[in-house]
């Protein structure tokens, strides 16, 4: 066939003579997908061993209330300690890292240091560890580099001359870690396509695509296909919601842009006197963190422990009202968590802040029915802090099966996200720069 031709056609039997008879092309296939189920099996098993941590935390709390004043600080200095000691790598969310280990510039010792077995493991012990101090992380950012480390494993597999290569299984991991995560193939495709790069070849997209979805069907076939936060359920919206559901945009925006802003200056440095201390003393400093976290907590009556998914599940089914200040101290906890320098991803704390604005705007307004706000505040606060509006909004549309809000949860992620924009960079594509620039200021 001559691919020049805008007349011609494949020939049926000889395209497929040529699929069939391609041995290398059918092994690197058979690689791609096994390493996808166990990248899928792995997140499962880090979602399993993240909610037992969670419950054996709120075991702790409900044993001793004040016990956190000690066990955290404690468990905090501890996992800062072990991740400085022996995996560098793996702190922080664990998205820039595997940007970074997508740039073509890179040696394969170089690349290691950001993905890989060792890393994976890592990765899923100690922000599970991390979880079981009580500290406000997510596990889905961490997933990311779980699962990419995983697929980046099966280069060492594939034949010669294989279409597939480092870079294909990079996005394809990291891109599976948040389908699996979240129970949510489709947002693990746009994650891909927006986050981790801006094409996908266009003879391996299929396999790309197939390995995001097998990883994602190892979450529905463990979890089963429920929605994380129960189902929505929307009347027809009146123009009522306008201005209420403007309010929570523009909110999002600004609150999520300047809390990225944060973020992103508490983890890069400067040469203020907290980055020197930080510098000095990094283990010191996550024990403050970690007392810090740990009054905030018993401020907050608890609700700012852990990832917030009971409380974000629990707005969301109309069942619970969040203290006052919720969405300050959870801003801050998690903020000081992401500062310690312990593994942990922002992206469940996002979720949680926005669905807490979303209902404190409810309120203010006095709007019946606080559920709309809540998803939208989601989705807005979620796509401020990651700019990755598409990824932020089908998140939230399948995470609380809202299909009746594709709409209002689009333009909500897409205004905070343009918002945001005035006021921060991208905040992984900034951390995955400042990684780079890092490891070339250290090569020999």
């Amino acid at each position: 066939m001559n691919p020049n031709d805008p007349q011609q056609q494949p020939d049926f039997l000889t395209e497929m003579r040529q699929d069939l008879s391609d041995w290398r092309q059918w092994l690197a296939r058979a690689v791609v997908l096994v390493y996808a189920v166990t990248a899928g099996l792995a997140v499962v098993a880090f979602t399993w061993l993240s909610e037992h941590a969670l419950a054996g935390f709120d075991l702790l709390r409900h044993w001793q209330p004040l016990a956190p004043l000690v066990w955290t600080p404690a468990w905090t200095a501890g996992m800062a300690w072990l991740t400085l000691r022996w995996f560098p790598g793996a702190s922080g969310s664990g998205i820039p890292q595997v940007m970074s280990a997508l740039n073509t510039g890179l040696a394969p010792e170089q690349r290691s240091r950001f993905v890989s077995l060792r890393l994976s493991a890592a990765k899923l012990l100690m922000t599970a560890g991390g979880l079981l101090g009580g500290l406000a992380i997510g596990r889905e950012g961490p997933s990311v580099q779980i699962a990419a480390g995983i697929m980046h494993d099966a280069r060492r597999w594939l034949p010669a001359r294989s279409a597939i290569n480092e870079h294909g299984l990079l996005v394809a991991g990291g891109a599976a870690g948040i389908a699996a995560a979240f129970n949510a193939p489709l947002a693990g495709v746009m994650f891909a396509i927006e986050e981790l790069t801006n094409r996908i070849e266009q003879r391996s997209s299929g396999l790309v695509i197939g390995a995001i979805v097998l990883a994602g069907l190892m979450a529905v076939a463990v979890f089963g296909n429920a929605s994380y936060f129960g189902v929505i359920r929307v009347s027809a919206l009146d123009c009522g919601f306008l201005l209420p559901g403007l309010l929570v945009i523009v909110a999002c925006g600004l609150l999520g842009g300047g809390f990225a802003r944060l973020l992103h200056a508490s983890i890069v440095g400067g040469r203020d006197r907290f980055s020197a201390l930080r510098a000095r003393h990094p283990v010191r400093f996550a024990a403050a963190c970690g007392l810090a976290i740990a009054l905030l907590g018993l401020a907050s009556g608890g609700t700012t422990f852990g990832s917030g998914y009971d409380t974000t599940r629990s707005l969301v089914e109309g069942q619970s009202s969040t203290p006052l200040l919720y969405v300050t101290l959870r801003i801050v906890a998690t903020w000081l968590a992401v500062w310690s320098g312990v593994p942990g991803g922002i992206f469940a704390p996002s979720l949680a802040i926005g669905a807490g604005l979303g209902h404190d705007i409810a309120l203010l307004t006095h709007m019946t029915g606080s559920t709309p706000l809540i998803a939208l505040g989601m989705a807005g606060f979620l796509a401020a802090v990651t700019q990755a509006p598409m990824t932020s909004f089908i998140i939230v549309m399948e995470m609380v099966d809202g299909h009746q809000m594709v709409l209002s949860l689009m333009a909500a992620a897409l205004g905070a996200s343009l918002i945001s924009r005035w006021i921060c960079v991208p905040l992984y594509g900034a951390l995955s720069r400042a990684q780079l620039q890092k490891l070339q200021t250290h090569a020999p």
